[in-house]
């Protein structure tokens, strides 16, 4: 009974020589955490808002103020391990002897980041452009270190890896201030072509977000199977591409059919043969 006693004793003497020893440490070590986190995030708004008081282009804002968000992160965590009486410099040494182990287990990490920088330099596309990257489209809203955020028409967010983008075809809808509407229409073979053609005419006239150059195309296309295609091609702001594209569709049907033309559905001749009957 002696023995256990001394046994517990001796174990709570190490217990209070550690938590003596390591208790302030471990106090202090959380303490730089949360003061550097809250430093790191308050300067990385400091940063984008006099990012935008310098009127810094949008899409290196974001960019610019989260390299400084993870510098300070690191200069922290630099910190804590001092505390624990850990030789920084040895383990800047031990890291870099590594690098190479490192760079290849975050190489899908450091390939976003440089694909990143080239974004960020070249600029296929800026905030607010709608683009279609990576198998889908949408509004870019931040170009970020590591991915590109989008938000689709119906607003959802999709988060597209950088490296995922830069390298492949990137089609940007909003970098040229202009566009064309390709639209094609289909008279019957019995309908007078030149009225079609005159009433498309004057409903595009009539539309003030129609730029009057370049002139619009309108012209017969294609004698289909069913129906003469005519084509039309009017140019417009890139704003204005989609209102305009839907109050074509339907305007030019009703005026064509007011005209006297009609829109034919797809349709087929089936021919029978009867054939004489035997005996």
């Amino acid at each position: 009974m002696e023995d256990y006693g001394k046994y517990l004793n001796d174990g709570m003497d190490t217990l209070v020589t550690l938590i003596t020893n390591w208790g302030v440490q471990v106090v202090g070590a959380i303490a730089v955490l949360i003061l550097g986190r809250w430093i790191a995030g308050r300067l990385r708004t400091g940063t984008r808002r006099g990012l935008e008081r310098a009127n810094v282009d949008e899409a290196l804002q974001p960019f610019l103020s989260g390299v400084v968000y993870y510098l300070v992160l690191i200069v922290t965590l630099v910190a804590v391990l001092g505390l624990f009486g850990i030789e920084t410099t040895s383990l800047i040494a031990v890291l870099g002897g590594a690098s190479v182990g490192i760079s290849l287990a975050w190489q899908g990490t450091l390939s976003n980041f440089a694909a990143g920088v080239m974004l960020l330099i070249f600029r296929p596309f800026r905030p607010g452009h709608y683009v279609e990257v990576a198998g889908t489209a949408g509004s870019v809203q931040e170009i970020g270190m590591f991915s590109t955020t989008l938000a689709t028409p119906d607003n959802v967010q999709i988060t597209v890896p950088n490296s995922s983008i830069f390298g492949t075809i990137i089609k940007n809808y909003s970098a040229n201030e202009t566009r064309r509407n390709d639209i094609v229409l289909g008279v019957s073979y019995g309908d007078d072509i030149g009225a079609a053609i005159a009433t498309i005419q004057r409903v595009l006239g009539e539309d003030s977000r129609v730029l009057p150059e370049p002139e619009p195309v309108i012209a017969v296309s294609e004698l289909g199977d069913s129906s003469v295609n005519i084509v039309v091609r009017p140019w417009c702001r890139a704003e204005h591409y989609w209102p305009l594209r839907f109050d074509l569709l339907r305007g030019l049907k009703e005026q064509l059919e007011a005209a006297g033309c009609s829109i034919p559905f797809p349709q087929s001749d089936v021919h029978l043969f009867r054939e004489a009957s035997e005996g």
